[in-house]
């Protein structure tokens, strides 16, 4: 596999010869800690082929990670002398240690294309603040671990490391234990791969450590709760500070994950997966990560809360229109666009928010409108002389892939959709192109 870089720009992710690249993710927490090989191949081979090409999975993981085994009945760390597990002690000893399953997963992934996001340690383990713990780490220990994982792995080339793990950095201790593990990882691996932090949800990596030299791109997780700032607010902010980094949702809104996490209020569907994974795209975003609440922790125990085998839920419907959100950006160059949400006349940032890019080179505009509602473009705004009725209009179905005559261009820059109801799950693509 090609390693990745970033671009010259700073606005995105390239291959290491300079090829177009856009990480398109899954959270799968806890796929070295619950799954087997077999089950692991299961799931790397159905993301693979539903067009994902980043898997986001944690080494020391969330769910009583340190004490509970793996599927074969191994620990990731030692306890020391005082009865604490020690990350200065990873326990390699005997057969298929539980790095070496770390290790096989790493190697079926990159058989199969695709990168691997691996977080060393989830953030419990340097700030409990909810969740299991306990907490383990030191800037001492944390260096020694993140350099040890390091070497172990830079013999592949399909690693990202994400520190971080859905906790804020609150303390100077915190930063200490966070720069000091961004050191060891990158004399282990000698630089040859990207770094970047996962933080708690509606945060962002640049609101800690955005000025770090050791952070390559910014993640931000817009998360599952309402009402919290949209992921293309999020991006915006982030695309706007300096030094200029590129940017990327890490986990947004899961599909079938209990809204504000509370069953009783319903949950989120594909549609608001669908919606918010198209406008963060067009909001010049370098990567956008799904997710399914029964796949992060791979739920066997379905309940309420975690609603289905986390195997009945590889096959969701978002999940499965991931491969129109890839086929679309393998299609179009998004390297010549840049975000400009001022193209749209009086763009409220509800739920008709339409995510607009533009490119003067190409003379287009990308639109990703939420509900198929009528809305009008500022022809004033655009980069290029525009007009309104010489511009092919293509509306694409993004459930599908269909393209269509449905959205109809007015010379005053109007847009209607025909023989299609306006609301919700009636979202569409629009491209638009000066003839």
């Amino acid at each position: 596999m090609k390693k990745l870089r970033i671009a010259g720009d700073r606005r995105r992710i390239v291959t290491e010869d300079g090829g177009r690249f856009y990480l398109t993710g899954d959270t799968a927490w806890e796929l070295f800690h619950a799954l087997s090989a077999e089950e692991a191949e299961l799931y790397l081979t159905t993301r693979a082929a539903q067009g994902f090409n980043f898997v986001q999975a944690v080494v020391l993981a969330e769910l009583n990670g340190l004490a509970k085994p793996n599927f074969y009945g191994r620990q990731p760390l030692k306890t020391n002398g005082n009865g604490e597990f020690d990350p200065s002690l990873p326990d390699t000893d005997g057969d298929y240690s539980y790095f070496d399953h770390v290790e096989k997963i790493v190697s079926r992934a990159e058989e199969l294309g695709l990168y691997m996001g691996v977080l060393p340690t989830w953030g419990d383990k340097w700030n409990k603040k909810w969740g299991e713990g306990p907490e383990i780490f030191t800037p001492e220990n944390a260096y020694g671990y993140g350099k040890w994982l390091a070497e172990r792995l830079a013999h592949h080339d399909n690693i990202v490391w994400i520190l971080g793990g859905d906790r804020p950095l609150e303390t100077q201790e915190h930063y200490d234990i966070i720069d000091a593990m961004a050191k060891g990882v990158r004399d282990g691996d000698g630089g040859k791969f990207l770094i970047t932090l996962h933080p708690s949800g509606a945060q962002s990596s640049s609101e800690f450590v955005h000025e770090r030299d050791w952070l390559d791109f910014n993640m931000l997780q817009s998360g599952h709760g309402r009402p919290t700032p949209p992921g293309y607010e999020m991006l915006a902010r982030d695309y706007a500070k300096t030094p200029v980094k590129p940017t990327m949702d890490g986990e947004q809104v899961y599909e079938d994950h209990p809204i504000n996490f509370n069953s009783a209020n319903g949950y989120y569907d594909d549609t608001d997966v669908r919606v918010t994974m198209w406008r963060n795209l067009f909001s010049g975003s370098c990567g956008n990560t799904y997710g399914h609440h029964s796949i992060w922790c791979m739920c066997r125990e379905p309940g309420t809360y975690f609603t289905m085998h986390w195997e009945d839920a590889l096959h969701r419907p978002a999940a499965e229109q991931m491969r129109v959100f890839r086929d679309f950006i393998d299609a179009h160059d998004l390297t010549l666009f840049v975000p400009d949400e001022t193209v749209v006349r009086d763009n409220a940032h509800d739920a008709n928010y339409v995510a607009a890019m533009v490119s003067e080179r190409e003379r287009a505009v990308c639109l990703a409108v939420p509900n198929g509602c009528t809305f009008a473009l500022d022809s004033a705004k655009l980069p290029f002389d525009a007009d309104f009725t010489k511009m092919h209009v293509t509306a694409i179905e993004p459930k599908t892939g269909e393209m269509s005559d449905a959205a109809l261009l007015g010379a005053d820059g109007r847009i209607t959709f025909r023989r299609r109801p306006a609301g919700r799950g009636e979202d569409i693509i629009v491209l638009l192109k000066q003839e």
